[in-house]
């Protein structure tokens, strides 16, 4: 039986490379995207010709992650057509760069509706399945932003840090039922990400900052520099990390992973610190059993 695996944000970038290689692959996929017959048209139909083109199990579905209905009618028509869910890739978000006083409240909320509350409601979707087949993946597209605040990425820094809690959540709550739950950190990769970047709305509130706004474009300078250079990085290291995780049994995945080589020797420590304190707090709050990745040991849904 094939694995079925399910993207969000898979119009393009990361979502969308996913989606192309698993399928070359052999697996099961659906791509999901919002806007399947207005902005994301092009995408979904050039997704639908290369499934046609190459005989792939390739099929795009329309999901918008900030809206609960669209994402529950999304969940039921891929259990519908596959019978099951194997492995979800939380990947839908979008970035911003500016003074984070300047971002106003609706503004945030829009950023955490997406890169937080989005993987919430798509992980809601799938678990009860998940728990019940006692098999499952979980793979939350974070970054390195996610774990080291960059200045001026307060918002998006705040969804990563938020996203990286609650997958951290998951992987003790889950791990009764042999449900993983994992997270990738890229770094700078060039994708189009950097071309739907929110800037704040509150125009007077740069201004108050004068000179010191200035701080914003050299932020900005870096990125555009380094998905400009030859030697960018696109999506291959990102989709490769992927596969490993799929690929690698329950018990041996590593809980982080850190695909762009730039930034591992930034979070390597941080991230092995972390992992060594996760049995330690489950030890303190009594609940050792969660911080090992074994076989199901309960029954029930």
């Amino acid at each position: 039986m094939s694995t079925v695996i399910l993207i969000t944000g898979a119009s393009t970038g990361f979502g969308r490379a996913a989606a192309e290689t698993l399928a070359r692959r052999g697996y099961t996929v659906f791509a999901t995207m919002r806007e399947t017959a207005g902005r994301n048209a092009n995408n979904r139909e050039a997704l639908e010709s290369l499934a046609k083109r190459e005989g792939l199990a390739l099929e795009t579905l329309e999901l918008d992650v900030t809206d609960d209905s669209s994402v529950d009618k999304a969940i039921q028509q891929a259990l519908d057509r596959a019978g099951h869910l194997d492995v979800v890739i939380n990947n839908a978000g979008f970035g911003n760069i500016g003074v984070t006083e300047a971002y106003t409240v609706e503004q945030i909320k829009q950023i955490l509706d997406t890169n937080v509350l989005g993987a919430v409601r798509v992980n809601r979707a799938v678990l009860p399945g998940m728990r019940s087949q006692r098999s499952g993946l979980l793979i939350h597209v974070s970054s390195a932003a996610g774990r080291v605040v960059v200045p001026f990425l307060g918002p998006y820094c705040a969804s990563k840090f938020a996203l990286e809690a609650l997958a951290d959540a998951y992987r003790f709550e889950l791990s009764p039922f042999d449900v993983d739950s994992v997270l990738v950190e890229p770094g700078i990769h060039r994708t189009p990400i950097f071309d739907k970047m929110l800037n704040p709305a509150d125009a007077a509130r740069v201004d108050g900052y004068g000179h010191a706004g200035e701080y914003a474009k050299r932020v900005s300078d870096v990125f555009q520099a380094g998905i400009s250079a030859p030697d960018a990085l696109e999506s291959d290291e990102v989709v490769e990390c992927f596969i490993r995780l799929i690929e690698t049994p329950y018990g041996e995945r590593p809980f982080r992973t850190v695909p762009t080589p730039a930034i591992q020797p930034l979070l390597e420590a941080y991230n092995a610190a972390a992992a060594e304190l996760r049995p330690v707090v489950a030890q303190i709050f009594n609940v050792p059993e969660l911080a090992l990745q074994r076989r199901a040991t309960v029954a029930g849904g």
